[in-house]
C-alpha cells in the first residue's frame, strides 16, 4: 500500500510540473496544454490518414488564440477553459501552430505518422 501511494504522489507531481507524456483522453484524441505561453508538448504525433480531436486546455491566466495556417485552424481558447478542435486526416508530414498572442515563445508541430 506504501508503494502505491508513493507512486500516485509521483504521477501526480509530475503531471503537475508538466514532465509527464502527453495525455491521451481517447484513442482518437489528445491534450495540448497551454502553460507560462508554451504549448506542452511542443510536438504532438498523430496518424495519418485519421481525425483526431485535439483537447486544448489554456493554464495560463490570459487567453491564447490557437492558430496554424497548415493545419487551417485558428481557434480562441480562454484563460483557465479547454475547447476541442478536430484535425485530419492529415497526410504524413509535420504541420506548425503557434499560439497567436504570444507567438515568440507558443510554437509547436503535428507530425502526422
Amino acid at each position: 500500500m506504501k508503494h502505491i501511494s508513493r507512486f500516485l504522489a509521483v504521477t501526480s507531481a509530475l503531471l503537475f510540473l508538466g514532465i509527464a507524456a502527453p495525455v491521451r483522453a481517447d484513442e482518437d484524441s489528445l491534450v495540448l496544454i497551454i502553460r507560462n505561453h508554451r504549448f506542452e508538448p511542443q510536438t504532438l504525433e498523430i496518424p495519418a490518414d485519421k481525425k483526431v480531436k485535439l483537447i486544448i486546455r489554456n493554464m495560463d491566466a490570459t487567453p491564447e488564440e490557437f492558430d496554424s495556417d497548415d493545419l487551417h485552424r485558428e481557434k480562441l481558447i480562454p484563460a483557465g477553459k479547454e475547447v476541442a478542435v478536430y484535425i485530419g486526416p492529415l497526410k504524413p508530414g509535420s504541420y506548425k501552430f503557434i499560439g497567436e498572442y504570444n507567438a515568440a515563445t507558443a510554437v509547436g508541430t503535428v507530425v502526422a505518422k
